[in-house]
């Protein structure tokens, strides 16, 4: 077989066919993101899904109302990106395709203040009822409260003025058949309103002079209730926009990272000058300069200058790495010292910060498991309310005989009734979460993978390129065949193994090039999973590069002890064993301390490997491991990690190689390690953006908190709504009341999730206390 790539990392080898599958082809699947507007609750979510997801071209669905997207993917040959945004606006929302650029493209509206003039004008008309409320506390009765006909008035320009957006979403809501918590909003404050206006009306003689003089002053008038609904619109708005701003500034991540570029750049001229231009004009191939405390606004590639950058918003290391020419650029890096002039090679969504924004963009968008809980409820949430509603109304009344006193029960029941707790309590969590990993290094694929991570307690991982810095180097070396160099066999194996993209194949070719040894010309590659590489060299034959087996090689039982703590890399031609190679690779600096903060929290590590038992055993004994396993296969892998399952363990996978694939698939959750392949970056559930194992530990405790975060959410939301309804049932609550603690049920579930924006990870705590040790000493020297 010819032109066969390599598969493994620091796993064995396999064979690849090109066997046509007759399997048909699966039907093509596109995905888009689009900004909804108008959602109130977690029943608009809930209704936008039902729709699309009863549309034929639609395969699947996740509406993020905190996050205010939808995640769709559809047939592109049965639909359209314009027509799913059309079904969307059909439901009563509005619905605007994301573009490719448009998380960095910054319009006028989007830095403009905008003032909430509807809320404002609420307050006005409530301040009259606020002095009325404040004369009762102090004893003045009803004699600060305005006349009923103003009451009437500012109550009528509230209701079916100021609070028209509320019955804009209820009737959208109804017409799409699941009723939102709006729907309960108006049915509340629409029956205190013409209540209190039936009663109004019918008081005294019916005629105008008689309408106007009642009121409260001197205990005179009816006893109207117009100041329960101004006041249950005006909280629940307020909580409304406080929720509001907190979902697009406090957690919104996204923004925190777009910050990061500059929106002006210094733009070097035809003439060698330097120019300040607008981010959004620069085009790829300009070279651009990025001073000291400066951003780098681009990707790309040091032409002069020399500098040290920070890219801990992409790799969560903050660490300074030294630029120089020819050196990488990623937009986003502070200069912290010097100064750097560079080529724009790519910019906006196209660069490394561009990817993580949109990954992370489509990751908030996503729904967790523990979401399904709330959907279910929300779905009948609201129906259920309304009947709890009525039956209080019809029991009060019936045992009190007070018709008012029935209504403000009921009332009261429908305003404190929140969906919107329930439905903030997983996504708000999910998006500070994701944001907290983005900043840490983490890039979760989306809410599921989060969730499974925080519910791990046995992670399983691979040795070379995860434990290992990845880059063995040759310590040793046995010749079988005396009449060849050891330069010979190494020309011949490192000829076969660049065809391979393993890293015992790389320290091969690596250690050939240092000696100046000229690569051969191979054919009939053909790899072997679980054994090595093999191909034909013209004039030699058959040349086999693996393991020991493989090479038809027996080492001599009496050998240095190197080879025992080392990889082995045999040689063979026409079966006849040439020789072998000792390769060793040094542990990461953190590993040590990455595995003993895993097991501090309560994670039991084990070592899975393809390589020899004695190595693995010497790296698992190095670090504290007490389950490790050589001589693993891809398949022998994936199948230890199922049994594992089986047994009742929550499963993670660390890996770089395309061998470590079935496994990361198998397990729960898994990660894919810095410059790790293609295959293992997609196989796995998150990506690790800087070559440090903590990254692992911070991930698991991200995740872990993320989800307890979930729960106590869902929690207080369950617990908020089965206390408040009956005690506003039977009474202990007013409208009022029941306004104002409704929009604090949000505020607080919100506010919860904002505390995981304040994590720290276990590096991020020692860096406190070693600063903190160092300023009191400094302090004490002075």
């Amino acid at each position: 077989m010819n032109d066969a790539t390599r598969t493994a990392n620091n796993d064995p080898y396999e064979v690849e066919t090109d066997i046509q599958s007759n399997t048909p082809l699966a039907p093509k699947r596109a995905h888009l993101q689009l900004a909804i507007e108008g959602m109130t609750c977690q029943a608009c979510a809930s209704r936008i899904e039902k729709v699309l997801n009863k549309k034929p071209a639609v395969y699947e669905v996740n509406v993020n109302f905190a996050g205010e997207t939808a995640n769709v993917d559809y047939d592109p040959a049965q639909t359209t990106p314009e027509q799913v945004t059309e079904w969307v606006n059909k439901t009563g929302f509005v619905a605007n395709l994301q573009a490719a650029d448009s998380l960095f493209a910054k319009s006028d509206e989007d830095t403009a203040t905008v003032y909430p003039w509807r809320l404002i004008a609420l307050w006005v008309c409530l301040l009259p009822f606020l002095v009325g409320m404040a004369g009762m506390l102090v004893g003045q009765g009803m004699a600060w409260m305005p006349p009923v006909w103003i009451q009437f008035i500012l109550a009528t320009i509230v209701q079916f003025g100021l609070a028209l957006p509320f019955y804009k979403s209820a009737w959208a809501s109804i017409k799409g058949g699941l009723a939102n918590m709006d729907v309960l909003v108006v049915i509340g404050t629409v029956t205190i309103w013409a209540y209190s206006t039936y009663l109004w009306l019918t008081h005294g003689d019916g005629t105008l002079s008689s309408l106007l003089q009642s009121g409260h002053a001197g205990g005179h008038g009816p006893a109207v209730y117009f100041e329960a609904g101004v006041m249950v619109i005006a909280f629940v708005r307020t909580g409304k926009y406080l929720e509001e701003r907190t979902k697009k500034h406090s957690l919104n991540s996204i923004d925190l990272l777009l910050s990061l570029t500059p929106d002006e750049v210094e733009q070097q001229q035809p003439n060698g000058d330097f120019h300040n231009v607008a981010l959004q004009a620069v085009q790829v191939g300009d070279i651009l300069r990025a001073k000291q405390g400066s951003r780098v606004a681009t990707d790309g590639v040091v032409i002069s200058g020399a500098g040290w950058c920070v890219e801990s918003h992409l790799t969560g290391e903050s660490v300074p790495l030294k630029k120089e020419a020819g050196d990488v650029l990623l937009a986003g890096a502070l200069v912290e010292n010097g100064s750097l002039l560079y080529r724009v090679s790519a910019k906006g969504s196209d660069t490394k910060l561009g990817d993580m924004v949109q990954a992370l963009s489509d990751a908030q968008g996503s729904k967790a498991n523990l979401a399904r809980l709330a959907d279910r409820v929300t779905a009948i949430f609201v129906p259920v309310v309304v009947t709890i509603a009525l039956v209080t109304f019809g029991l009060t009344w019936w045992l009190t005989g007070m018709v008012d006193t029935a209504l403000m029960h009921a009332v009261s029941v429908l305003v404190i009734a929140c969906p919107c707790a329930l439905g903030l309590a997983t996504p708000a969590a999910i998006m500070a979460g994701m944001g907290v990993a983005a900043r840490h290094g983490v890039w979760f694929k989306d809410a599921q993978s989060l969730e499974a991570a925080g519910n791990i307690d046995t992670v399983v991982l691979d040795k070379t390129g995860t434990l290992t810095i990845g880059k063995p180097t040759i310590v040793d070396q046995v010749m079988v065949d005396k009449s060849l160099a050891v330069d010979d066999v190494l020309q011949i194996a490192a000829s076969v193994e660049a065809h391979a993209s393993h890293p015992l194949a790389t320290a091969l070719i690596n250690a050939a090039s240092e000696r100046n040894l000229p690569l051969m010309t191979v054919t009939d590659i053909s790899v072997i999973k679980g054994a090595g590489i093999q191909a034909n060299i013209e004039g030699l034959g058959v040349v086999k590069v693996g393991t020991a087996e493989f090479a038809n090689l027996t080492l001599p039982k009496l050998m240095p002890k190197v080879w025992q703590i080392a990889s082995t890399v045999a040689i063979s031609i026409n079966d006849e064993p040439l020789g072998a190679f000792a390769l060793a690779d040094d542990l990461k600096d953190d590993t040590p301390q990455a595995i003993t903060a895993l097991q501090d929290a309560g994670i039991n590590v084990i070592l899975m490997s393809g390589d020899k038992q004695s190595v693995v055993d010497h790296v698992a004994g190095q670090l504290g491991i007490e389950q490790a396993y050589g001589k693993m296969s891809p398949r022998d892998k994936a199948s230890q990690i199922a049994l594992l399952q089986t047994a009742g363990h929550k499963v993670a996978m660390a890996g770089d190689g395309v061998n470590d694939a079935p496994a990361m698939a198998t397990a729960d959750a898994s990660f894919a390690m810095f410059e790790g392949t293609d295959v293992a970056q997609h196989s796995a559930s998150a990506r690790l953006m800087g070559e440090s194992l903590m990254h692992i530990d911070a991930a698991q405790k991200i995740a872990n908190a993320t989800v307890r975060n979930i729960k106590q959410n869902l929690f207080f939301a369950f617990i908020y709504n089965c206390l408040g309804i009956p005690l506003a049932a039977f009474g202990f609550l007013n409208p009022m009341i029941a306004a104002a603690a409704m929009a604090l049920s949000s505020i607080s579930v919100l506010m919860n999730a904002l505390r995981l924006t304040r994590f720290k990870t276990e590096v991020e705590l020692n860096n406190t206390v070693s600063n903190t040790q160092t300023d009191s000493k400094r302090l004490t020297k002075t």
